[in-house]
């Protein structure tokens, strides 16, 4: 396929990449700094503004998928206002030229009990939480969105390095527990959890999670 990658040079977005090339995609890679990005023949490179709908909009037109792993920077200090700028503007250039979204957001809008996000829980650590809350109300906004072929993807809460193994556990809107702690995920198997439903898609208008 041909998959327009947004933010392919982030924690996730480089593992994506790497597994979208691995599998025989063609990727677009849509980032801020072009030299971040190695020279691959499957991989073309532009840089485009992500908050930037018509520039988008020209950059994915003729793309089977778009994956974002958009992110503003967790140091940013308005990450709020620049997350969801950007995450309308490509939910906006997506509708206009290709229909299918995949969003890579956090674990801070799973429920750790019913009607309980983790996000609004006291012990969610305060620098998180404005990229926290923006990418819940990104998810809202999809949520939204009747016609917009989307799905949102929150990893399991702890997201660690690591490569694919392929065994882990799918949910949907609740926080993974193994036991009694947490579940967690590699960026591996987040990617690889990615490009499966990027190849079967079977969250239409969902959001889901994984975790070990």
């Amino acid at each position: 396929m041909k998959i327009a990658l947004i933010g392919a040079t982030g924690f996730v977005g480089r593992a994506i990449l790497e597994q979208a090339i691995t599998r025989g995609h063609s990727v677009t890679a849509i980032v801020r700094d072009t030299s971040k990005i190695a020279p691959h023949p499957q991989i073309q490179v532009m840089g485009v503004d992500a908050q930037d709908p018509q520039a988008l909009a020209l950059a994915i037109a003729g793309h089977d998928r778009v994956i974002s792993a958009y992110n503003p920077g967790w140091a940013t200090p308005d990450i709020y206002e620049q997350y969801l700028t950007g995450a309308a503007a490509i939910v906006q250039a997506t509708k206009a030229v290709t229909g299918w979204l995949l969003v890579v957001g956090g674990a801070g809008s799973l429920e750790v009990a019913p009607g309980v996000q983790l996000v609004d829980t006291p012990e969610f650590p305060a620098e998180w939480r404005q990229g926290a809350l923006a990418a819940r109300d990104g998810l809202v906004a999809l949520r939204s969105e009747s016609e917009l072929d989307w799905r949102f993807v929150s990893p399991a809460i702890m997201l660690v390095p690591g490569e694919r193994t392929g065994q882990y556990r799918l949910g949907g809107d609740q926080v993974l527990f193994l036991e009694d702690k947490p579940a967690e995920i590699s960026v591996g198997d987040l990617a690889d959890a990615i490009l499966n439903e990027a190849e079967h898609p079977v969250h239409l208008r969902q959001r889901f999670t994984l975790g070990y």
